[in-house]
């Protein structure tokens, strides 16, 4: 199968472009490395059913060039401002990647007549909704616009509406795809993300700070799960105009994680530090984030392999690969 997988060299990206190569398809990845980088490919750099492209999906010109070229037949949209902090940081930029980006994605993909197409959001989207599990079809909850911290949900959730719009009205074969914490070996601490930051610090025998009272609580899926989940969606045709939820069940306190990953890695202390002094003023949290997986269960028969204990784990190994490295 000949695959355009945008963001491929991020964290998740990089690791489907893997697991598409080692199943025999030809890649092309599509990448700006503002969040990602080739370092991510290292592995599989030199395969020659590879090919990569330096460049945003903002650009329609290299967009449409890399369909024209690959004739993708899956078009796997993962390429986004990522991270909180980021987005409050480049609050213009982060919306117009999200928004533009994924029209003209869309766009090409509808023009060189990809037989699917699978757009990544996020449990975001659910903003301040507090009945969880979530589900697909829930309301979503989002704060004031004075807050732009709910741009990002926003952004992605028009990003959903783009994808089903183009679906339901041109036949375009989409399936929307909502990530909860997806977690694992590459993925940074850079942009706040809050497994590997804990694992940064705790390897250093450092501070992991844990912002607010801790008792915001979150699920944690590994990326190989994911990878897999991503796979079997692209597989299964009555995914087709669908929303689904990706993400694990084991629901845990980030404080508790906090406590977790430093007894696990044995160094570490925590400190709990006020939201206001962790972001730009625009933040607001969201207390429970829990999703109900029942739909990628049924349509796929997935089920995740990774226990929390074996995540964190994998992610101790990752911050001391880097430590070291």
């Amino acid at each position: 199968m000949r695959v355009l997988v945008t963001g491929g060299c991020g964290f998740i990206g990089s690791h489907l472009v893997e697991a598409l190569l080692a199943r025999g398809d030809a890649v092309t990845v599509l990448d700006d490395c503002s969040t990602g980088s080739l370092r991510n490919l290292a592995a599989v750099a030199d395969h020659p059913a590879l090919q990569v492209v330096v460049g945003s999906v903002c650009d329609e010109l290299i967009v449409d060039e890399c369909c024209m070229q690959a004739r993708p037949e899956l078009v796997v949209h993962l390429a986004a401002a990522v991270g909180v902090k980021r987005i409050l940081e480049r609050q213009v930029a982060s919306i117009v990647t999200n928004v533009r980006g994924t029209e003209i994605v869309l766009r090409a993909a509808a023009q060189c007549g990809a037989a699917r197409v699978l757009l990544a959001s996020t449990s975001e989207v659910y903003g301040k909704q507090d009945r969880v599990p979530f589900r697909e079809d829930d309301d979503a909850v989002l704060g004031s616009t004075s807050l732009h911290r709910w741009s990002y949900a926003a952004s992605k959730m028009l990003d959903e509406f783009l994808a089903l719009a183009w679906h339901r009205e041109r036949g375009l074969p989409v399936t929307v795809l909502r990530f909860f914490n997806i977690t694992g070996p590459r993925q940074s601490p850079a942009y706040g993300m809050v497994l590997p930051r804990f694992c940064a610090a705790a390897v250093r025998d450092g501070i992991l700070e844990v912002h607010g009272d801790g008792q915001q609580t979150r699920t944690f899926l590994h990326v190989a799960d994911a990878v897999r989940a991503v796979l079997a969606l692209a597989a299964c045709a009555t995914a087709v105009g669908r929303v689904v939820n990706v993400g694990g069940s084991e629901e845990i306190s980030i404080l508790a994680l906090a406590e977790r990953v430093r007894a696990m890695a044995g160094g570490g202390r925590i400190a709990l530090v006020p939201y206001e002094r962790a972001y730009p003023a625009g933040f607001e949290d969201m207390r429970r984030r829990v999703p109900d997986v029942g739909r990628l269960r049924e349509l796929t028969g997935w089920t995740a392999s990774y226990s929390l204990a074996a995540i964190i784990a994998d992610a101790l190994a990752d911050a001391r690969a880097r430590l070291s490295g």
